[in-house]
This record gives structure tokens, sequence and C-alpha cells, in this order.
């Protein structure tokens, strides 16, 4: 299950980029395009709340795991600078990864 975060991960990075880039590229108003029509509004109030919930989830397990501040400030930053649908599941793939490792014992 681990890998499988890592990989949609790396889907959610390469993915949202490709169209970021293909955006910024042509010039386009990047904001404007997410509320450009009604199926452009529904899609982006979709992963504004998602990720609004995303993140306080993050921070709650975050907090719960031990994680330091500052890492869990990397990840709501991430969600909005890069995109929630790679820090979303690379968060799941590193919680996973810390709680496998608290059942090994020392």
């Amino acid at each position: 299950m681990r890998y499988g975060y890592l990989v949609l991960a790396v889907v959610g990075l390469v993915g949202t980029w490709w169209f970021n880039v293909a955006s910024f590229a042509a010039g386009e108003d990047y904001l404007a395009g997410w509320f450009a029509n009604a199926a452009s509004s529904s899609a982006a109030v979709d992963i504004l709340v998602a990720g609004l919930a995303a993140c306080v989830f993050m921070v709650v397990k975050g907090r719960c795991l031990g994680w330091p501040t500052w890492s869990l400030v990397l990840l709501v930053v991430g969600s909005a600078a890069i995109a929630v649908a790679f820090v979303f599941p690379l968060f799941l793939f590193l919680r996973d990864r810390a709680r496998t490792l608290e059942e090994v014992p020392a």
C-alpha cells in the first residue's frame, strides 16, 4: 500500500505540473482559469475543500506522530504551492512508513 501512495504522489506531481507549465507557457491567467465556467468552478471548489480537509488531516495526524511543526507547515504550504494531488499521497506514504517503523522493536 505504501508504494501505491508514492506512485500516486508522482502521478499527482507530473499530472498537475504538466498542465500548470502548459498554462504558464500559453500566458493564461491561471487563477481566472479555475473559475472560467461552471465546470471548472465546480472542480476548483472541489479541490479547495478537499485540500483544506487534507491539510487539517495532515496536521492532526502529523502531530499525533510527533512530527515537528516545520514539517507540517511544509506539507500545508506544499499543498498550495505544488499540488494537493502530490502532497497528500506523499503524506500518506510518510505516515505509513513512520507507523511501520514504530512497530519495529529497537
